[in-house]
């Protein structure tokens, strides 16, 4: 199948925030949105979409994104006859450390230092890889939270490609729920779980919202992780409260920096108090508890 990446340059701040506006505005059709680093010392990234639609449509889509988001740049169109999108843009990334776990590829697996924590990703299994902000800060604060508390069972809501998930088995044999309500992710997560041989810990699940009975036969949960979107998250609240442990500990991201405190008061409205966050590259990582 023939594909297109559109493609634009810019910062790496820029890219967070672009890389967010794209992905929620193209988040029915499914298209797969990539940051690339092309030049660390001169801070350019590059930020591209693969489509095989309607490639006029979608990128007067993009383009008004672009304006939105103050980007005066042009967008580049490259077409990419039977290319394998995912292996494409994850050839060129470097492995990411986040506190002691490092998130490769394949190419990669063996040049782990001493005491580092690895995460493998599929190159053509990659929905998620930690190249982001928001996943690098959430394993910065998964560390921290279970070096400090001891969970006894966990859950990753809006997993992906269970990189959270993974995370949380690699540093404690605890059961660890990973869900998403797209069924294309679970396949992932599951997949990424057996490449990380911590399948026996890490149970992928379809479920949509906290109705699914899933979470009532699971939980509590001793920690839930949910690097999704401030707006959902915000929405959530009340429910993440009656799925926490009474001394569990919630760990949210996805959240822009200005989105901070709207978050907060939602989940201090909701009987949460803020223990600390984390910033990284205009996000944030939230620790609460009840």
């Amino acid at each position: 199948m023939t594909q297109t990446r559109l493609h634009i340059t810019t910062g790496r701040e820029a890219a967070a925030r672009i890389f967010a506006a794209l992905d929620a505005a193209f988040e029915e059709e499914g298209w797969p949105i990539a940051v690339l680093e092309v030049d660390e010392d001169r801070d350019i990234q590059e930020v591209s979409l693969y489509t095989d639609g309607d490639v006029e449509d979608i990128e007067r889509r993009m383009a008004a994104i672009l304006a939105e988001a103050g980007h005066k740049g042009p967008i580049g169109r490259e077409v990419l006859p039977d290319v394998d999108w995912v292996a494409k843009s994850l050839e060129g990334l470097k492995p990411v450390q986040a506190g002691r776990f490092v998130v490769h590829g394949s190419h990669d697996r063996d040049e782990l230092a001493a005491g580092q924590i690895g995460i493998e990703i599929e190159a053509g299994l990659a929905f998620g890889t930690g190249h982001h902000g928001t996943t690098a800060g959430c394993l910065e604060m998964i560390e921290k939270v279970m070096t400090a508390e001891k969970p006894r069972n966990a859950l990753d809501l809006g997993t992906g490609s269970a990189v959270l998930a993974i995370a949380v088995a690699k540093l404690a044999p605890i059961p660890v729920l990973a869900t998403d309500i797209d069924p294309v992710a679970t396949e992932v997560a599951a997949a990424n779980a057996r490449l990380n041989e911590v399948d026996e810990h890490v149970e992928a699940v379809t479920a949509e919202g906290f109705d699914d009975p899933i979470f009532a036969a699971r939980g509590p949960f001793d920690l839930i992780v949910a690097n999704i979107l401030a707006q959902p998250l915000m929405q959530m609240a009340p429910d993440m409260a009656g799925h926490l442990s009474p001394t569990g500990s919630l760990v949210l991201s996805g959240i822009l920096d200005r989105q901070h405190d709207a978050v907060l008061e939602a989940y201090t409205g909701a009987g949460f108090r803020h223990v600390e966050t984390f910033y990284r590259e205009g996000w944030v990582t939230i620790h609460l508890k009840r």
